[in-house]
Parts: structure tokens; C-alpha cells; sequence
């Protein structure tokens, strides 16, 4: 299995529109930071985790040409802006993409995204077909299990793939979505920033205790703001825990 972070950053993206505090981010390319997403591939199938508003962008930087599987894992726009951008795959691959979430996601892109759906669907627009994930699915030869946790106010689904285990968006995880995480290879974690605390992502230093009580081999924080400086921030994590930075593929 092959993973590239097609985005690493918090929401408004680093740096944000009109580049307001672009001075905070130093020349590392790694602290330019798109809107979180991450492609993953096997011998067999291509799926993406989440679509938000760079996500053409995305997709040819890294040169996705094939997408059999989309999953969300909610439906604030910095995760599903990019929806539209999938219509080019429909063009391509001739069909319609299976697309899996929650019920409370796949309820709010129906209505943000009607001219979508219905009796009234736009001619040539995106054509997805949506599933209510409640539990472990087989997709070809991907095991996917939903992981259920907390984001501040809202309830948000992240995914096991096989030995990968992708969260976004974090501030609390119940101990039935820790237990289903464990004998991880890898894991992927949000973590805002290193101080103060936020009410609804976990900041670094709370990301690494996570990651210490899961045990999983090898961590890599997303969803990072401008404040948080890939070398500096590196260096004071530890080992076992890495910022991931747009582009970055891992293999396992």
C-alpha cells in the first residue's frame, strides 16, 4: 500500500487567502500547507479521503488518473469543496464513483450539492453513488473500517485501510474507535498546533499522548496551522511521531 498527502493543512489552508501572516512561514516548501487530503493505492484500487477546495490542484500534482473509491469524513468544506473536480473522473472512467461516509455527511452534501442529485441533476455534473458506512466493508482488496470520534460539536468518521488509520479533524476518540485502531502500522493524526488548547482539535503535545496509548509504530500529524514549523516541530517530537507535509508518500 501506497499513501501520498495530497494536504496537510488546517482549514483556511497556509497561507490562508490572501496570504495574511505568510510571514510566519518560512522557506521550507513544507510549511505551504493545502487543505487535508490523502490518496491511497494498492495493486488493485485507488481511493481518496476526502475532496476539499484544492483538490484539482491536488490531484495533478500528484497525478491521479484513476479514482475507484471516494471516502468523507465530514461534511465541512474543507473536506468536501472539491466534490465538483470528481465530474472529470466520471468523464474518464465513463461511470459513476462509489462514495462512502457517514449519514450525517452524506445528508449535508445533498443539500449543499443538490444540482447533484434528483430528478433535477445537473446534466455533466459529478455523478457519485453514496453509501452509508456503519461498519467494516470489503472494497476489492482494501479492508475499510469506520472510526467514529469527536470534533468539538460534530461527530466525525475517519477510516482503517488495512494497516492505515487516517483521523482528521481530532479532539476526543472513544475507547470502542481506539481499540479498532490498534495493531495500526501507521496512523495519521491531526494536531493543530503546540499551545494553547483548542475546543475542538486536539494541539500537538495532545496528538502524541494519542499516539503513545495507541502504540502504533509510526505517526504522522496533519491538519497543522501556520504556526507550526516542520524542522522546529520535528525535532521536538519524538521519534515515533512525524509532521506529514504535502507530497509526502509512505509505503507499508
Amino acid at each position: 500500500m501506497k499513501c501520498t498527502f495530497l494536504g496537510t493543512g488546517t482549514s483556511m489552508g497556509v497561507p490562508v487567502a490572501g496570504g495574511f501572516g505568510s510571514e510566519m512561514i518560512k522557506s521550507d516548501p513544507r510549511n505551504q500547507r493545502y487543505r487535508c487530503s490523502v490518496w491511497v493505492q494498492t495493486k488493485d484500487t485507488s481511493v481518496v479521503i476526502d475532496t476539499g477546495p484544492e483538490f484539482r490542484l491536488q490531484t495533478i500534482r500528484s497525478g491521479i488518473k484513476w479514482i475507484d473509491l471516494v471516502l468523507i469524513t465530514h461534511e465541512h468544506m474543507d473536506h468536501i469543496a472539491g466534490l465538483d473536480d470528481l465530474r472529470a473522473y466520471n468523464y474518464s472512467q465513463q461511470g459513476t464513483i462509489p462514495l462512502y461516509s457517514s449519514q450525517q455527511a452524506i445528508d449535508s452534501i445533498k443539500r449543499r450539492f443538490e444540482y447533484m442529485f434528483g430528478e433535477n441533476k445537473y446534466p455533466g455534473s459529478t455523478s457519485v453513488e453514496m453509501k452509508v458506512m456503519n461498519g467494516s466493508t470489503r472494497f476489492r482488496d482494501i479492508e475499510i473500517t469506520p472510526l467514529r470520534y469527536n470534533h468539538g460539536h460534530i461527530d466525525v468518521q475517519g477510516y482503517r485501510l488495512n494497516d492505515f488509520s487516517y483521523l482528521t479533524d481530532v479532539k476526543s476518540i472513544p475507547k470502542e474507535t481506539m481499540e479498532k485502531i490498534e495493531g495500526s502500522k501507521v496512523l495519521v493524526l491531526s494536531g493543530l498546533r503546540w499551545e494553547p488548547k483548542h475546543p475542538t482539535h486536539l494541539t500537538i503535545p495532545e496528538a502524541v499522548e494519542v499516539a503513545n496509548k495507541l502504540g502504533v509504530p509510526k505517526t504522522y500529524l496533519i491538519h497543522m496551522n501556520a504556526y507550526v514549523d516542520h524542522d522546529d516541530s520535528n525535532r521536538r517530537l519524538p521519534d515515533h511521531v512525524r509532521l506529514a507535509y504535502d507530497q509526502l508518500e509512505i509505503t507499508l
